[in-house]
């Protein structure tokens, strides 16, 4: 992602795609279609859309937008389809009060009501896990429902759809619950996509904090995973982001 190349960062869009080929990377994700073709100008791909019409603040779970937000939904699921891009990262949305299972029984009634197209056209939803614990946007979000990587993995399989599944935010699910390589085990067909960043802090994923991303890897690699897996991370302060990226990329290459 475009965070990985730092803050303060004087790079083009067009200058991180160069580098980011030049290191081996494959796509980038929640790139906006205006710059999809700087993407495959570079031999790189959309590895996952943006969210479209839903928001962090009402997400999947909140009945009362539903009617609103499916034909705004269907209509980006074309723009995406039509570009090869395959998968759209979603949200849960805030609780607000919303006990965890009836945020889960709005959003499987909603996630019924769009699957169908998304399989028609080829393309995966695919819900975020999203740590609260943290309430600082860098580190967190605030009041989303997937917490938990469970409420998630429920939701899809009672939707029982191909096209809806969970993007598994290694970071997330470490700071929420922890346990990642059994979670993904057990829990394997209900994910699409995973991202990275270290823990504590998100930033890069390096020895010098508690995940072992290469272990993740081998462990991907074993269950035969052939999707992507993005890098969300913030480089540490005083670490150079370009560095940061060419380790990231020997870690996960098993």
């Amino acid at each position: 992602m475009r965070v990985t190349f730092g803050a303060n960062t004087t790079l083009s869009f067009d200058d991180m795609c160069r580098q980011a080929a030049q290191i081996g990377f494959k796509g980038f994700d929640l790139i906006g279609p205006a710059d999809w073709p700087t993407l495959r100008k570079h031999g790189l791909v959309p590895t996952m859309a943006g969210a479209g019409p839903v928001t962090f603040e009402n997400g999947l779970i909140h009945a009362e937008v539903h009617d609103r937000l499916e034909p705004q939904l269907r209509q980006y699921i074309d723009v995406c389809a039509s570009s090869g891009v395959t998968n759209v990262i979603s949200v849960g949305g805030q609780r607000r009060g919303m006990s965890p299972a009836e945020g889960a029984d709005h959003a499987v009634a909603f996630l019924n009501r769009v699957k169908g197209h998304l399989e028609a056209r080829g393309v995966t939803l695919c819900i975020e896990n999203m740590n609260h614990k943290y309430t600082d946007p860098n580190v967190g979000r605030v009041d989303q429902m997937f917490g938990h990587p469970q409420w998630g993995f429920d939701v899809c399989k009672r939707v029982g759809s191909p096209s809806v599944k969970v993007l598994f935010d290694i970071y997330h699910a470490q700071v929420m619950a922890g346990d990642l390589v059994a979670t993904i085990r057990e829990n394997f067909q209900w994910i699409a996509h995973y991202h990275t960043a270290g823990v504590p802090g998100r930033t890069d994923i390096d020895h010098t904090q508690e995940i072992n991303y290469r272990f993740v890897a081998q462990a991907l690699s074993d269950l035969g995973y052939t999707g992507y897996i993005s890098h969300e991370f913030r480089p540490a302060p005083g670490h150079e982001p370009l560095d940061c990226l060419r380790e990231a990329f020997a870690i996960i290459d098993v």
